[in-house]
């Protein structure tokens, strides 16, 4: 039985080689006919299909190697074993072979060639300039229409969200031609302040057109610009004790800033540029493309192409590229996180396609490459979430009872997190989650009202005590489901020793429990896990079992630190600024009138804080970072 295995190698490789004979022979007989210049060749199945296609300098060279046994990786060989048909397209340059390479993948999918698998296009917002009053619309397909088009944009939801608040914004019709042409009175838009009913004339064609060119104006760039004109605007209507023009205005101004606060990226000479990051794990590989157009970002969406393992970074980038780039116009600058193989080639490519020049840049330092780094963040986040979720939810709840040596399969999982600010409005939070997921109409807050300020370990134990006490009074016989099958503490081994204590105490015992303590330098994937007898449970990087607790925890943070802001701010009658240091009266007012609400305060960036006339970058960084540094 041992030789089994050995034997089952041996057949393998010598299936593969008398296979890469008859494929090499196919090869060899088409090399005489081969040209010398550029061109593509395609290598074609005994069923017809496709695979591989690839381009070339010199055809004949290229194909040449492929009957070069010993230099061939494993993929190559089975590619060539499988190889019944060789077809070649000659060009005139190597750019148009690249170019009609990236289209035969895109049209063909060989599946030995790395393939972008989910190729949407992209929608776009159309002003439409067919009409005496244009509308906004979202648009897909070809740009045949009449009028402006603003993109692309990540996904149809960043189109739906932006759409939304520009109708809030400038009061743009939405309804169809036809709709429009038969309309007798106001519909219901105009009740609800979306707009502004030019179907019945209460508004005139030169308002209206006034309107549309701000929003024009906003889409290209221009956001400061108008959002500068309806500030003025509001002043004066306030000025004038027209107070329901000011309020009207000032809700415009706030939809002008929900979108500022998630576009807006400040980046000097950064205009119409892609931004295209590639992370890679367990044998997977994650491309984020952002998308920014007019100095605003429009979303960003992640890709998972398929490819050989063994491919080097800079060729999955180049193929990525070339194929991403097959079916829509590349902007003027693409950032990438590495530099792809050939890249002044595939430059000169996306400009020919572009009719104008393109660049590709692998920035090292500066604001590009800190761009660059956070859209490669998310590809890394993307990716990990995708390697987490591969497993089931149930399969991964039977790899935490294995892990942590559990008796069974837990069904009901508590996690606790504190928050506060040096102990003021400091609040305690349970989350929960079990086979379905999170179970939110099962999470609880507890407002702390003996631990001291600041310690965190009384602040645990007090939040234990509270949960525990009640179980053992609503349900001492643990017989309804709502006792846990394991808690996870957010904290090391002096947070878990003063979980385990309460329990002990109030005799609450059998309750399995783990801590989760950050790494080193707070990194997420160096986390510790600590268990009650003493021992300590380590899980490799790329273990989903790993992603999983990562989620659970960063769920109890995001519930803790929503639950202690909203506690801070409802003292205030729901404003924050007061908080902040060196933020008086006349600042607050410049605050709100720039961004319309602390909502979108609290959202804006550092770059935008420092736009508003009398905040000084160290104001600014203050009133950032009691938004974002908190908890």
């Amino acid at each position: 039985m041992s030789d089994a295995p050995a034997r089952d190698l041996v057949e393998k490789d010598e299936a593969l080689s008398a296979g890469f004979a008859q494929g090499a022979a196919v090869i060899e007989a088409q090399l005489k006919l081969l040209p010398l210049g550029p061109g593509v060749y395609r290598m074609i199945d005994r069923h017809g299909n496709a695979l591989y296609v690839g381009k070339a300098r010199s055809v004949k060279k290229r194909v040449a190697s492929y009957v070069q046994l010993p230099r061939l990786s494993t993929r190559l060989k089975r590619m060539v074993s499988e190889t019944a048909q060789l077809e070649v397209v000659q060009t005139h340059t190597e750019v148009e072979a690249l170019l009609l390479e990236c289209n035969l993948i895109k049209k063909l999918k060989p599946r030995y060639n790395v393939l972008l698998r989910d190729d949407k296009s992209f929608p776009y917002i159309l002003a439409t300039g067919d009409h005496d009053f244009p509308r906004l619309v979202k648009y897909r397909g070809a740009r045949n229409r009449p009028g402006d088009y603003f993109g692309p944009f990540a996904s149809a939801g960043a189109v739906g969200r932006t759409l939304t608040a520009l109708q809030r914004a400038f009061l743009l019709r939405n309804c169809s031609d036809a709709v429009f042409a038969q309309r007798t009175r106001p519909c219901l838009q105009y009740q609800i302040k979306r707009c502004t009913a030019p179907c019945v004339a209460r508004i005139s064609k030169e308002d209206y057109a006034a309107s549309v060119r701000q929003a024009r104006d906003f889409l290209t760039g221009k956001s400061g610009q108008v959002q500068a004109e309806l500030a003025a605007e509001m002043e004066r209507a306030s000025a004038a004790l027209d107070f329901e023009t000011a309020a009207r205005t000032r809700d415009r101004l706030r939809a002008l800033a929900q979108i500022r606060s998630h576009q807006d990226i400040n980046i000097e000479g950064l205009d119409d540029a892609d931004v295209v990051a590639l992370a890679q794990d367990a044998g997977q590989t994650c491309v984020q493309v952002f998308f920014f157009r007019s100095g605003s970002n429009f979303g960003n969406r992640a890709y998972f192409p398929s490819h050989d393992k063994a491919l080097p970074v800079d060729e999955i980038m180049a193929a990525f590229l070339g194929q991403f780039y097959a079916g829509r116009p590349p902007p003027k600058l693409i950032l990438t996180s590495q530099a792809p193989a050939e890249r002044a080639l595939l430059e000169e490519a996306l400009s020919v396609k572009a009719e104008r020049r393109v660049e590709i840049a692998a920035p090292q330092r500066g604001a590009k490459a800190n761009l660059v780094e956070h859209a490669l963040l998310n590809a890394r986040e993307a990716l990990a979430r995708r390697l987490a979720e591969g497993s089931s939810q149930r399969r991964l709840l039977e790899m935490l009872g294995e892990g942590f040596r559990l008796s069974t399969v837990p069904k009901r999982i508590e996690v606790y997190d504190n928050s506060h600010i040096m102990g003021t409005a400091a609040i305690g939070a349970m989350i929960v989650a079990g086979p379905e997921g999170f179970q939110k109409n099962a999470y609880r807050k507890f407002n702390i009202r003996e631990a001291k300020p600041g310690d965190d370990f009384a602040m645990m134990r007090e939040v234990l005590t509270r949960r525990f006490s009640r179980a053992l009074k609503e349900d001492p016989e643990r017989a309804e489901g709502t006792w846990p099958d394991l808690v996870l503490i957010d904290g090391g081994k002096g947070q878990l020793s003063a979980a385990q204590g309460v329990l002990v105490e109030l005799g609450a015992t059998g309750v399995p429990m783990v801590a989760i303590a950050k790494g080193e330098d707070r990194d997420a994937g160096r986390e510790r896990f600590f268990l009650p007898d003493g021992g300590e449970v380590t899980l490799a990087q790329d273990d989903p079992l790993r992603y999983f607790l990562q989620r659970l925890r960063d769920e109890a943070h995001r519930f803790a630190v929503e639950t202690h802001r909203a506690k801070r701010a409802k003292p205030l009658g729901g404003s924050e600024l007061d908080e902040i240091a060196g933020i008086g009266a006349k600042r607050r007012k410049a605050l709100l009138l720039h961004f319309g609400s602390v909502r979108e305060i609290a959202r804006a960036g550092l770059a935008d804080l420092e736009k508003v006339e009398g905040i000084s970058g160290a104001v600014a960084q203050k009133i950032y970072s009691y938004f974002h540094e908190s908890g």
